[in-house]
C-alpha cells in the first residue's frame, strides 16, 4: 500500500476516534449555560439552580450567562450558533415553541438548530376571575362567555405573554370569545383583576396563588395535565370540564444540534441525577415549578408538538406576527 494512501486512512481513522475521545474526557473545562432571559425571573432561577447541581456532577463550574432581549430569540440565537462541543448549553421554556409562529423572521429553527437533552419541569398556570364574577366553576365560566360573546374580558403581561397565550388556547379550546387587555407585567394584569378592572386571567400559578387564599380571587382550575402540589384540591381544567386544555410553562435544557451523542447522553444522565434529588425538588417547587426530567426523545417530541399546536394557535387568535 502507498504511504500517502497508509497515512490518509491513519488520518480518517483518528477523526473518527476523535469526537469519542472529548466525549470520554467531557467536560475538561467550564461550562456556559445561557438564559435567553433578563436575571431574576423564573428561568433563571431555574438555570441557577440547576446549573448548580449539574456542574457538581460533572465535576466541573457551570456558568450562568444571561442574554436577554428580543422575547428570547437573541440569547438562544447565541446558543443555536454556538460551537457544538457541550460547553455550551441552553435553558429555556415554551417560548422555544411558540416563538417559532410569533416571529417571522428567527435566527434559528428550534427542531432542527437545538439538540434536546433533558425537560426540567414545568410550572402551571391559573384560571383565576374576580371574586364578584357569578362563574364559580370552569362550566359556568364558559356558559358565561357563550352567552355574550366577547364581553368577558381578561388580563395579561402583553401581547404574547404566556397569560396572553394561555387564553388564546382556552378560547380554541373552548370555543368562546373573550376580549384582550393587555399590561405592562404578570403582576399588573393579576391586580385588575382583583379590582374587576378585568374578569379574569390565566397567569403563572405562583403569581396567584396567595391572592386565591387572602380571598382576592376565585381559582377555578389550574391548567396542568395532573393537579397540582401547591393547590391539591383544585382540579385541572380537563377536570373541571375543558377536556383538551393543557397549558404548563415547561423548562428544558438544550445543546446546539451536532453535539456528540456521548456528550448529550451524559449532560442527560447528570440532570436527571439532580432533579431526583429531594432538596432540588423542593427548592424548585418553592418557586412553582413542579420538576420533571425526561430522556432526550421525550423533550424532542413536546418541542415539536408544542410548535404544531401554537401555530394553530396564534394563528386562530389572530395574535400579531412580529
Amino acid at each position: 500500500m502507498p504511504r500517502t494512501v497508509s497515512m490518509l486512512l491513519a488520518f480518517v481513522a483518528c477523526a473518527g476516534l476523535a469526537p469519542a475521545a472529548q466525549a470520554q474526557n467531557y467536560p475538561e473545562r467550564p461550562i456556559r449555560l445561557i438564559v435567553p432571559f433578563a436575571p431574576g425571573g423564573t428561568s433563571d432561577l431555574v438555570a441557577r439552580l440547576v446549573g448548580a447541581k449539574l456542574g457538581e456532577e460533572l465535576g466541573q463550574t457551570v456558568i450562568v450567562d444571561n442574554r436577554g432581549g428580543a422575547g428570547s430569540t437573541l440569547g438562544t440565537g447565541m446558543a443555536a450558533r454556538a460551537t457544538p462541543d457541550g460547553y455550551t448549553l441552553l435553558i429555556s421554556h415554551i417560548a422555544l415553541a411558540i416563538n417559532q409562529t410569533l416571529y417571522s423572521k428567527l435566527p434559528y429553527r428550534a427542531i432542527t438548530d437545538l439538540a434536546p437533552i433533558s425537560k426540567l419541569g414545568a410550572a402551571p398556570s391559573a384560571v383565576v376571575v374576580n371574586s364578584k364574577l357569578p362563574a364559580t366553576n370552569m362550566k359556568e365560566l364558559i356558559a358565561l362567555a357563550k352567552k355574550q360573546p366577547g364581553k368577558l374580558n381578561y388580563g395579561s403581561a402583553g401581547v404574547g405573554s404566556s397569560g396572553h397565550l394561555a387564553v388564546a388556547l382556552f378560547e380554541h379550546v373552548a370555543n368562546v370569545k373573550l376580549t384582550h387587555v393587555p399590561y405592562k407585567g404578570g403582576g399588573p394584569s393579576v391586580a385588575a383583576t382583583i379590582a374587576g378592572e378585568v374578569d379574569l386571567a390565566i397567569p403563572v400559578l405562583a403569581s396567584a396563588a396567595s391572592h386565591v387564599k387572602a380571598g382576592r380571587l376565585r381559582m377555578l382550575a389550574v391548567t396542568s395535565a395532573r393537579r397540582s402540589q401547591a393547590v391539591p384540591d383544585v382540579p385541572t381544567a380537563q377536570e373541571a370540564g375543558v377536556p383538551g386544555y393543557v397549558f404548563e410553562t415547561w423548562f428544558g435544557l438544550f445543546a446546539p444540534a451536532g453535539t456528540p451523542k456521548a456528550i448529550v447522553t451524559r449532560l442527560n444522565q447528570a440532570t436527571v441525577k439532580a432533579l431526583g434529588m429531594k432538596e432540588v425538588r423542593e427548592q424548585l417547587a418553592s418557586q412553582g415549578v413542579e420538576a420533571d426530567s425526561s430522556t432526550p426523545a421525550e423533550l424532542a417530541k413536546i418541542l415539536r408538538d408544542e410548535t404544531e399546536t401554537w401555530a394553530k394557535v396564534i394563528k386562530s387568535a389572530g395574535i400579531p406576527i412580529n
